[in-house]
């Protein structure tokens, strides 16, 4: 028996289920056909593709670019490619496992998978075979700009000298210092810096930094905001013709718009005057936003300040070695070498340019073809003789330096300025000196309400500010040899007619020039020469100035000034020994207004001068021998404003007769002094105490004191209450002499410490002299002279301290407040038997130069420690036996001053 069951199926289940099968089935039954049909399309995809490839080759040889799209079909049929390779090659395998005809496998499983996946690939060939048709294969190809450089590279020389140590100080404040966002430069016209100014913006393309663009403006004297404008809107993409017709303002909010998202670097060169940067648009800088610096260069370190920069940078003029080395390359070597003494001679023209690059290049290109000794020669003697007169230095160097000149705000600031070219080649010349003989031309006004001492500082300022002279300690200034040079182009050639000078300074002349040459000139200087005699008498209808100072005159013809009516100045001072007397017929000189016979030994001033009333200088300093001095001679100068008396009748001063004003000490001169209603400066030496009580009893007379010595043999007082010193508000020098009865110069220190505001009362005080004062213990005043520079002690048997313990003890207020002598330069002590302590504590002595000890056996513990020698180079002088006994602090502070000690031989 069997058993018989029955399925009943939905028709439509069965359909579908039949379907599946027979689809899934055919992976494996039409698997011969699909592989082949694999095979046959793979080959037509390749022939497809080599044609393609073909295609893209040839546009790319015509630089053009093969397209995004055909690129990926690329890689999409290599990849295919492979995977097809794969199911060809693995076909002939899977062929052999079928059975039934085909139409069955030995192993459904695998077949069915591999039939799946050569069906799959074969439309996958299809499909690229369909993708392939492409219309264009490559496009043109549109060059990428290249990005947009930070800065544009600006032509410089290959070598540049002597700037390296400022451009690294300029980079290190524009990459590393943020706090720095706005740096002055300023310097001389031809001092390099444009140059220093076109490294730093070079050196934006060759140094990693992080801003994105550097804008570089040449301002130059015609100052304009539009073209400052329009030079940075080229820079930053403003530079269409409707952006050029906007107004100042517009233009402004444009470039602030751009700029305030940039970190940029504003380089400005050859500023005049104060950009207002914020008119511009330039979003400014500040310690408390540095993203963005603002460099530039300018002839006025006024305009530093003017512009807020918190850096400011002089440029300077080469080193002798560095400006040699500037000369040599310009000239060449070839030349050098072409004659043996040339080397030497070109190193005496180099040093002719004073270290001012643009000289040493204008003259080294010159003389570069010049190989022959005597051609060098002749240069060196035109350049010391007309140096505008040498290739190049009329036509290049001094117009350029000329602009300084004519910024200048006015023609007297402009006079003043080349007053200064009579003085000799690197001559010193004091501010005080310079500043009287303006007086004396004219220069500066008489209705000036500050006085014209005062005004005259201020042109030296301005003066100092435009770099057209240079300051020398405090008290002196000079001119730069090629500014010097350019000064004597202007006087003697651009402005002949107006100025007209004969300058012959330091010269080497031992007879004036020819005296007709004098006839027309305005101002002449036979300054430092080695002229002994003057016979000849000069006419000279307009001759303003005369300096004749520094020579070894013996001789002036009577007569010698009686066809001089206009001059103004006269200068015979430091003539030695050589004068004795001034010459017959200085009277004839009715316009003069300064007469400087100082350090000369003239012993008496003739009556005649009672006739020179127009007086407003009048310089006797060091006349030695001087000991009459007319009376009524000072009072009848009645417009004198400065009158230097200072060290007079060092010798002889008691033995004035009655006829003169020095008689009795001085009291008549001081008596005669208090007529004069227009004085300003007074230099005065006293010979008793009562003059000085005179002298103090009257405020106008305190209030023009800058020097004054006293030599008080007579009516001394054992204490001098130098409080009263204090109300001497300009007093610069004090020398006191020959007070054989004083024993102290007494300050009430309690009183100035309590109860004064400013206890520095002695501020103005520099220079003193405090010698044959027997008596005298110490000079504790000088605790409130901050500013001295020189102090010199001598023949004060004694004195035991210069500033005395004792005394400041008691004020405990000073006790730790007070440190004397912060800027002393030179500290002599002589013939100080007694003297045991200059201080009771070491001393910083910052600025020390020199320090002489002589005759001081007591003197054995210096005011010196370590903290002394930081830094310092300063020389001490002595006997090498005090030396020896000296007790210092430590070994190691010996050893540090050992190398200052220059024994006395």
């Amino acid at each position: 028996m069997c058993s018989i069951f029955q399925i009943t199926c939905d028709g439509a289940l069965f359909n579908r289920c039949l379907d599946c099968f027979l689809g899934e089935a055919a992976y494996i039954s039409k698997l011969q056909d699909n592989l082949d049909a694999l095979e046959t399309e793979l080959g037509r995809l390749i022939a497809a593709k080599n044609d393609v490839m073909m295609r893209v080759v040839n546009a790319e040889r015509q630089q053009m670019r093969r397209r995004e799209g055909v690129q990926q079909w690329v890689s999409r049929v290599d990849a295919v490619k492979t995977g097809a390779d794969e199911l060809i090659t693995d076909g002939s395998e899977e062929i052999g496992k079928l059975c039934v005809g085909g139409y069955c496998s030995k192993n459904c499983r695998s077949s069915y998978k591999f039939g799946k996946q050569v069906a799959k690939k074969l439309q996958d060939v299809k499909t690229l075979i369909a993708e392939g048709v492409f219309e264009a294969v490559a496009t043109e190809v549109v060059p990428e700009r290249a990005p947009e450089p930070v800065a544009d590279k600006r032509p410089i020389e290959p070598t540049i000298v002597g700037l390296q140590s400022q451009l690294e100080q300029v980079w290190r404040c524009l990459v590393v210092e943020e706090s720095v966002g706005i740096i002055g430069l300023y310097g001389m016209g031809g001092v390099g810096k444009t140059t220093l100014l076109t490294r730093i913006n070079n050196k934006f393309l060759e140094s990693q930094n992080n801003f994105d663009c550097v804008i570089w403006v040449v301002v130059s004297k015609d100052l304009r905001l539009e073209k400052i404008q329009d030079d940075i809107g080229k820079k930053i993409g403003l530079s269409d013709d409707s952006w050029k017709n906007k107004s100042v303002e517009e233009k402004a909010v444009d470039i602030l718009r751009r700029l305030r998202e940039k970190r940029f670097v504003l380089l400005l060169d050859d500023i005049w005057e104060r950009v207002d940067l914020t008119e511009v648009g330039i979003p400014l800088p500040s310690p408390q936003n540095t993203t963005s610096k603002v460099v530039f260069t300018t002839r006025f370190i006024d305009v530093c300040g003017s512009m807020e920069s918190h850096r400011k940078f002089e440029v300077a003029c080469l080193s002798e070695e560095d400006a040699w080395e500037l000369f040599r390359e310009k000239v060449g070597q070839e030349t050098l070498e072409s004659d043996h003494e040339i080397v030497e001679l070109a190193q005496t023209v180099a040093k002719e340019c004073g270290g001012l690059p643009l000289a040493l290049i204008t003259i080294g290109r010159a003389m570069a073809y010049r190989k022959k000794a005597e051609q060098w020669r002749r240069a060196i003697e035109e350049l010391r003789r007309s140096a505008s007169e040498f290739a190049g230095l009329g036509k290049e160097v001094y117009p350029l330096l000329k602009f300084s000149y004519d910024s200048l705000q006015n023609d007297t600031i402009r006079s003043c300025f080349l007053y200064c070219c009579l003085y000799p080649e690197d001559y010193d010349i004091l501010k005080w000196d310079l500043i009287d003989c303006w007086i004396g031309e004219g220069f500066l006004g008489e209705s000036d309400r500050f006085g014209a001492e005062n005004q005259g500082y201020d042109i030296l300022d301005t003066l100092v500010r435009a770099c057209l002279l240079e300051e020398v300690e405090d008290d002196k200034v000079k001119m730069h040899d090629v500014i010097r040079d350019m000064a004597l182009w202007i006087t003697g050639e651009i402005e002949k007619e107006k100025r007209n000078f004969l300058v012959c300074a330091g010269a080497g002349l031992k007879e004036a020039p020819d005296v007709k040459r004098w006839e027309n000139v305005r101002r002449l200087s036979l300054m430092q020469n080695q002229i002994e005699t003057l016979s000849e008498v000069p006419t000279c209808p307009h001759l303003l100035t005369l300096f004749l100072n520094f020579n070894k005159v013996e001789m002036i013809a009577d007569g010698f000034f009686q066809f001089m009516p206009s001059l103004k100045v006269l200068k015979m001072s430091d003539c030695g020994n050589l004068i004795l007397e001034l010459p017959f017929g200085m009277s004839k000189l009715g316009s003069l207004e300064l007469l400087d016979i100082s350090h000369t030994h003239i012993k008496e001033l003739p009556e005649e001068l009672k006739l020179l009333v127009n007086l407003k200088c009048l310089n006797l300093r060091w006349t030695v021998w001087l000991n009459k001095i007319p009376r009524q001679l000072i009072s009848n100068s009645s417009r004198l404003r400065v009158l230097r008396m200072f060290a007079i009748g060092w010798f002889n001063f008691h033995e004035a007769s009655e006829e003169s004003v020095l008689f009795g000490g001085g009291e008549v001169l001081v008596q005669e002094l208090l007529g004069l209603k227009y004085l300003e400066v007074l230099e005065l030496t006293l010979g008793s105490y009562q003059a000085l009580q005179i002298l103090l009893s009257s405020n106008k007379l305190k209030s023009c004191i800058r020097s004054l010595q006293l030599r008080l043999v007579r009516d001394t007082p054992s204490i001098i209450d130098a409080t009263a010193f204090a109300d001497l508000n300009h007093l610069n020098e004090l020398y006191i002499f020959k007070g054989i009865e004083l024993e102290e110069l007494k300050i009430d220190y309690t009183e100035i410490v309590r109860k004064r505001r400013e206890p520095f009362v002695f501020r103005s005080l520099h220079r003193v002299i405090i010698g044959e004062c027997h008596k005298l213990k110490d000079v504790t005043f000088l605790v409130f002279a901050p500013n001295l520079k020189s102090l010199r002690l001598f023949d004060c048997g004694a004195m035991e301290e210069i500033i005395s313990v004792g005394k400041i003890a008691e004020t405990p207020e000073m006790m730790g407040h007070i440190s004397p002598f912060e800027n002393l330069q030179s500290l002599d002590l002589d013939d100080l038997p007694h003297l045991k302590s200059i201080f009771w504590k070491p001393l910083p002595f910052t600025h020390l130069k020199k320090m002489a000890v002589l005759m001081c056996d007591q003197l054995r513990k210096p005011p010196l420690d370590s903290n002394s020698a930081k830094e310092r180079k300063f020389v001490i002088r002595g006997y090498t036996g005090w030396w020896n006994r000296l007790q210092w602090e430590a070994e190691a502070t010996q050893i540090a001053f050992r190398s200052c000690f220059q024994p006395y031989s």
